[in-house]
């Protein structure tokens, strides 16, 4: 297991690293008739499906499932058309591969966190830590599942496994109530406020950069300090008030 006492700046090298594993693992590649002999072709085969995949996923947060075209990713992904059709075989393959990769490699994160061994106050940290550094490195993912929600009313959402994800944060809250440190609480709403405090910040960040332009608030020194906000606001919701 990961040692869980770590900031956010410390999560990027793990990010980095399951980034690595999990992305390839999203998508859908057709097989190939012949084995290759050396490794080199399989390497090249998922530093292209890795293109592909950064490419759609910002295709499909700038115009959705519907707005997508093709030809756009493969442009954007520096790939013929043909290559991008022999590893997805249609928009729906590659739109669904886009949607569950972050999935998994949140989902990767936080299995290698031993929440158990930490109090359900320093685990609930660590979580927020993790899904704000998360979308400090991918701000744009906001953007696609506003898009599948408002396109798709989550046709494809519902399909991804997120409420396998959201286990680590129930089981915490629950612990958390049953140990009498947090407050009585509903559990899954207690989850969505808390992702709303964590992630709304990335929904509005393309509008507020007009407001106050003088302020990067996708900067490091930033989103340490939405961080530490964003623990300290959750915290005081959710404690149990001393006798």
């Amino acid at each position: 297991m990961v040692n869980s006492g770590i900031g956010v700046n410390q999560f990027n090298g793990l990010f980095d690293r399951i980034g690595r594993q999990t992305r390839s693992q999203s998508a859908v590649v057709r097989p190939r008739k012949r084995v290759a002999k050396s490794v080199r072709p399989v390497r090249d085969a998922e530093m292209t499906q890795q293109q592909i995949l950064d490419a759609a996923e910002q295709e499909f947060s700038r115009h959705g499932l519907n707005g997508a075209r093709m030809n756009a990713i493969a442009q954007r992904a520096q790939v013929t058309t043909a290559t991008l059709h022999y590893y997805f075989e249609n928009k729906e393959s590659l739109y669904k591969a886009v949607l569950q990769r972050p999935v998994n490699e949140v989902q990767t994160m936080l299995s290698q966190l031993n929440f158990d061994g930490l109090s359900p106050e320093e685990a609930l940290k660590q979580v927020i830590r993790v899904a704000i550094a998360n979308e400090a490195r991918n701000p744009q993912r906001q953007m696609l599942w506003f898009q599948e929600s408002s396109q798709n009313q989550g046709a494809y959402f519902k399909d991804c496994n997120v409420l396998g994800l959201h286990e680590h944060l129930l089981k915490i809250l629950e612990r958390g109530v049953a140990e009498g440190c947090f407050r009585p609480l509903k559990p899954f709403l207690a989850l969505t406020h808390i992702l709303s405090v964590c992630l709304f910040y990335f929904t509005v960040h393309e509008n507020w950069k007009h407001l106050t332009p003088e302020i990067n608030r996708l900067s490091p020194d930033m989103i340490e300090e939405h961080t530490q906000e964003a623990i300290a606001f959750i915290l005081a919701g959710i404690r149990r008030e001393s006798a």
